[in-house]
């Protein structure tokens, strides 16, 4: 079953997404047929408009982004802003995503950063190009470029008439980006501001869309990788005469401690790895989970890294009249991708190409080439939209996967379709996290010290070392890389002594990468509940304290416009509920990484005391990302992060004993479902003069802290510890 193969020329009919058209090179096709030797040199740097778009002879605009669509609407708002930038139709933008050979390299597509640092250069190289055109129809018509209008492609003077294609359509620009070129005023955008319709929503209704997973390739044969036992365990040998059994079964492929089956169709793929008997040694090199965080704060620290130092905390701390600690935890996490990951490679005269959905695809070029110690040159990467990433996920290890087997097998074209346990045990994780706080207030009830310490995985590296090159001792580039884990440790309010300091571990259980809002979230969630702990303790509201504490106008007009969107009853915390059912209401906010969005949260929640339950309500959330280039994307954005950050809060926990991870499908690592999914209501700050910001993570850093301190609220119990399982509900509760 699944292994009738369209043909090339019935993948590029039905696969709509996939066909690519290249305005500055004669040929034009599809992922599917792309290979390395098929495509005009072009260049692919940051400094000329040529690596970032090119005009047709027909009067369309070819986009080059480095920055791909991980299912946010990237290429609905970078189409929005270069057809808006050039004065053309929506519909007259072409978007090419990820594609190592022809698109630039603007780092991997994280952070929130799309739209606040590619669509910036994207948009720059339009503006300029924008320019030259005037420039060039001025020339060609005679008169003065501030004489000409622009519109749909088209530049007037009078009754006489240019359009882009005539000025340089199927021609170089031949210039660089000038960084100074000037954006067009919000009073003369049309687009940008304005909810565009996302372009790959259609299709995805339809079931159209061509996910990498329904990537083929003409004569693909596929395999599966035997995974060991125990994360450490080491290949003491094989037996696969039975798997040899399998009518399609072809090879079996070792290299040191990476075992793989290739078969002719995926099925039977399936079936011969199930029939290696592969013989494994032992190993327990895991922390019992119960003692998990005991193993995080014994492990040896490398580095300190402190993220603000002011007054003398130490000195405060002596002369407060009410001093708090506290110690808040994070559980690791899975990325969770609802479709598990896969690849598919081919050699052609050895030269590597890899369809793959990466969100770095460039990076993983280098990765590839050093795995398989072939030239960089000699690689090329193809972004394919994957079903969820969240993050560094298994997408780059199924394309190493595919690489590896692939020149085991003569280069021919190799399909990795991981499974779900593939999937939940082997990705990377989100590591387990601890903060250790202390506070101290005056007489008065004002707080006059604050220090935190977070132990956190070192950043070793900058990229996630593969898999598939860690089994196979490949060499590999790589180290540990959590993410930017010691972002929003320090903290946005104006107190007189504060102390932030991460120390940074030389080891974590297991390998690292960034999730979703990587650290923020953890030290939000610390900041965020401990200021409440403090203001609970003198008896304050949270929301008059933050606003009185917020030394920052746009900081200040978000909690008061979230006041009153949530409809803030202003009082301390607990609201001392009696009952068996107890509803309570938990704020948070942050300015994200103190540089860029801002956002706040308010949590409604019902805590059922006898079964230990937490359920969300509402969440209210206000966020402030600068200039909206889509309100109904960012709306979007917001959304799924309330949504996936309370399934995180409430319920995701990486479990193991001591070989290796034992959550491995959807019943050991649950998820949030559509009941318990709660009600969202969302209000944005556009501010058209301002710089955009990405509005990906920023919401979900604030969740937790906002659930947390709205259970305080309802039942004078803190949980400082993620998830909130009933068993620490029932645990934290007591006598509350």
């Amino acid at each position: 079953m699944f292994e009738t193969l369209t043909t090339r020329r019935d993948f590029l009919r039905t696969g709509t997404g996939l066909v690519v058209s290249f305005a500055l090179a004669p040929a034009v096709f599809g992922a599917a047929e792309a290979s390395i030797s098929k495509v005009n040199p072009k260049p692919t740097d940051l400094d000329h408009v040529d690596s970032f778009l090119a005009v047709g002879t027909d009067g369309t605009v070819t986009v080059y982004s480095g920055k791909v669509d991980l299912g946010t609407g990237v290429k609905t708002a970078l189409s929005q802003m270069v057809a808006d930038e050039l004065d053309i139709g929506f519909q007259q933008v072409i978007l090419i995503t990820g594609d190592t050979m022809t698109t630039p390299d603007q780092g991997p597509t994280y952070g929130s950063s799309s739209i606040e640092m590619g669509g910036f250069e994207i948009r720059k190289a339009a503006a300029t190009a924008r320019k030259a055109l005037l420039d060039m129809a001025a020339q060609k018509l005679h008169v003065e470029p501030a004489s000409l209008t622009v519109s749909g492609g088209r530049i007037s003077s009078g009754n006489r008439t240019v359009t882009y294609a005539e000025l340089v359509g199927g021609k170089s620009f031949s210039i660089g980006v000038d960084s100074n070129a000037a954006f067009k005023a919000p009073s003369a955008l049309t687009l940008i501001g304005t909810s565009v319709k996302r372009v790959d929503i259609p299709d995805k209704c339809t079931g159209a869309f061509t996910y990498m997973q329904d990537v083929r390739r003409e004569g693909m044969l596929h395999a599966r990788v035997i995974r060991p036992p125990a994360m450490g365990a080491e290949l003491v040998g094989f037996d696969d005469a039975e798997a040899k059994s399998v009518p399609s079964f072809l090879a079996t492929v070792r290299q040191s401690n990476f075992l793989a089956v290739v078969s002719s169709t995926e099925w039977g793929a399936i079936k011969a790895t199930a029939a290696v008997r592969a013989n494994w040694s032992g190993w327990e090199g895991l922390p019992e989970q119960a003692k998990l965080f005991d193993a995080v704060r014994a492990t040896k620290s490398i580095k300190e890294d402190i993220t603000s130092s002011v007054g003398d905390v130490q000195a405060a701390l002596k002369t407060a009249a009410t001093h708090l600690d506290a110690t808040y935890d994070f559980a690791a996490h899975t990325h969770g991708s609802i479709g598990p990951s896969c690849a598919v490679a081919e050699i052609v005269d050895g030269k590597l190409t890899c369809w793959t959905a990466s969100q770095s695809t460039h990076a993983l070029r280098l990765q590839l080439a050093t795995m398989l110690a072939i030239p960089p040159e000699n690689v090329r990467c193809i972004y394919m939209d994957g079903a969820g990433c969240y993050g560094r996920n298994g997408h780059e290890d199924a394309a190493s996967d595919a690489a590896l087997i692939s020149s085991k097998v003569g280069g021919k074209p190799v399909r990795v379709q991981w499974m779900r346990a593939d999937e939940h045990v082997w990705d990377p994780k989100g590591p387990p996290t601890l903060l250790d706080m202390k506070g101290g207030l005056d007489g008065n009830g004002e707080i006059v010290a604050w220090s935190s310490s977070l132990f956190t995985p070192a950043t070793m590296g900058t990229n996630v070392p593969l898999l598939t090159g860690m089994l196979a001792n490949s060499p590999s580039t790589g180290g540990i890389v959590p993410g930017g884990v010691t972002a929003d440790l320090a903290i946005p309010y104006d107190i007189a002594n504060v102390h932030t300091v991460a120390h940074r571990l030389e080891s974590t259980p297991f390998r690292p990468a960034w999730i979703r809002s990587p650290g923020r979230m953890q030290n939000t969630f610390a900041n965020e509940s401990f200021l409440d702990e403090l203001l609970a303790s003198a008896s304050l509201d949270p929301m008059s304290y933050r606003l009185e504490h917020i030394n920052d106008p746009r900081g200040e007009e978000l909690l008061t416009r979230l006041a009153k969107l949530s409809g803030w009853d202003e009082r301390p915390s607990p609201r001392k509920s009696t009952g068996d059912v107890c509803q309570g209401r938990g704020l948070a906010y942050v300015h994200y990484d103190l540089t860029r969005a801002w956002v706040g949260v308010v949590a409604e929640v019902e805590v059922v005391r006898s079964k230990g339950t937490i359920r969300v309500l509402r969440l209210f959330a206000v966020q402030d990302c600068g200039q909206i280039i889509n309100p109904d994307g960012v709306r979007n954005q917001i959304e799924g992060n309330l949504v996936q950050t309370t399934s995180r809060t409430l319920m995701e926990e990486v479990t193991f004993d001591r070989s290796t991870v034992t959550s491995t499908d959807w019943a050991s690592y649950p998820i949030i479902t559509f009941p318990d999914v709660p009600e969202i209501v969302v209000e944005l700050i556009d501010r058209p003069e301002e710089k955009s910001f990405g509005s990906g993570e920023p919401s979900a850093a604030v969740v937790p802290a906002a659930i947390s301190n709205a259970v305080f609220d309802a039942t004078g119990a803190r949980i400082r510890s993620v998830p909130m399982t009933p068993a620490k509900v029932w645990a934290a509760i007591g006598d509350h």
